[in-house]
């Protein structure tokens, strides 16, 4: 009989150094945001511009190796989101032998996040509740998410939520975001 899996801190303080920013502007938006490291974790902070655009991000650099997850059931996330929905998106190899990361766009599973408006929220992200999209945009293929093969993790605040609708979270102007961790959770 094997011990039980306890919690794994993936990402806190300095392991945030290689994550970068990525924002609507690679489609033509006008948002600008920056990532950097600070002494309680990752800030992104910034302009967000709802026009032509509407999202600002920061994600980890490609995992090689892929990061397995397997023996965990879920992400949890320490944010200060400033009230914000946020989308958490996680890249992962598939079981149609890599074929998803040719999409344009890449398929990523989200799930939307709520945060409160002050302090540090808990956000647990269960994987059984990620759906796979591509450019917020629900994917109907049936896919299956492996938590043996995290290839990316992206945290995003977009005017579109996880089914591709509207996010009533959302908030354009300055935003300043800090993750202070993530883990793994059992």
């Amino acid at each position: 009989m094997q011990p039980p899996v306890s919690e794994q801190i993936l990402f806190q303080g300095s392991d945030f150094a290689d994550w970068a920013s990525l924002n609507d502007t690679i489609m033509g938006g006008r948002s600008r945001a920056g990532c950097h490291v600070s002494p309680e974790g990752l800030v992104l902070e910034g302009d967000l511009v709802e026009t032509g655009g509407g999202f600002v991000s920061c994600r980890s650099p490609r995992l090689h190796p892929p990061l397995d997850l397997s023996p965990f059931s879920a992400l949890q996330l320490d944010v200060e989101g400033e009230g914000r929905t946020l989308k958490i998106a996680i890249g992962c190899r598939d079981g149609a032998m890599g074929l998803t990361e040719l999409i344009p766009g890449g398929l990523r599973w989200v799930v939307d996040a709520v945060t409160d408006p002050d302090g540090v929220t808990r956000v647990v992200v269960p994987f059984t509740e990620l759906r796979p999209t591509v450019r917020a945009k629900p994917v109907g293929l049936p896919l299956r998410f492996d938590p043996s093969g995290i290839t990316r993790i992206q945290v995003l605040h977009s005017k579109f939520g996880d089914a591709g609708d509207l996010n009533p979270g959302f908030r354009p102007g300055s935003i300043r975001m800090l993750i202070r961790s993530i883990r793994a959770l059992p």
